[in-house]
């Protein structure tokens, strides 16, 4: 995939800030862009300073208007340490990604199944947990539901979506798919909420304990 020409820019004013110690520039979720995503680059140095940040951040509106996002910047080593603590995040980079600059910094790197698995349930979990706790400051009034189950709907989305790249044969409970392809402009009543909250949480908690029992033999990565 040709790289564009804003992606050596910036590569060209990294070298001026870091010199001999700019280790690698990637740019990555390629397959995901279009003309109105900025560009994601990941940027590895040996060391990094106060001062190093102080000249980044003088550079990023004229990044912003080449349409870079802002870079993400790790020292050596952070992001073979990252992995276990950003499974999905990290291991998107991996999967997706062009060496721009520098050598290739994810020689030998995987993603642990295991680590996708406690990840998947950690953002259950929340999600879970952040629903009861929405649910309760409710208060009781029927009128604000609709724009809780509206708030949560793209956290939803995304957790099916790292569930069924554990369980390829996964399939969504109804009201959790229902309730995934909402929008803040769906068409959304008070007597829709009412209906679905309880089937919602019953749904949430399932899904949860599902992912909790689910072993590391039993899981793989699509």
């Amino acid at each position: 995939m040709p790289i564009p020409d804003a992606v050596h820019t910036l590569a060209d004013d990294l070298r001026q800030i870091f010199h001999d110690r700019l280790r690698s520039v990637v740019a990555y979720a390629l397959r995901r862009q279009d003309s109105r995503t900025p560009l994601r680059t990941l940027v590895i140095v040996d060391s990094l300073v106060t001062d190093d940040l102080t000249r980044c951040a003088a550079l990023v509106v004229r990044w912003e208007h080449l349409g870079l996002a802002t870079p993400l910047v790790l020292k050596s080593g952070e992001f073979d340490r990252s992995l276990d603590a950003f499974p999905f995040e990290f291991g998107s980079i991996l999967a997706d990604h062009v060496i721009v600059a520098g050598q290739n910094p994810f020689d030998g790197l995987s993603v642990a199944q295991e680590d996708l698995r406690r990840a998947c349930e950690v953002q259950a979990r929340s999600h879970l947990l952040h629903l009861r706790e929405d649910y309760l400051e409710t208060a009781g009034s029927r009128d604000v539901l609709p724009a809780l189950v509206l708030r949560s709907a793209p956290a939803l989305a995304a957790l099916l979506e790292h569930v069924r790249s554990l369980q390829s044969s996964y399939r969504a409970a109804p009201i959790l798919a229902e309730i995934s392809h909402l929008t803040a402009k769906s068409h959304f009543t008070t007597n829709d909420a009412v209906r679905i909250m309880p089937e919602y949480l019953t749904a949430m908690e399932r899904l949860t304990n599902d992912i909790d029992s689910w072993s590391v033999t039993g899981v793989g990565v699509a």
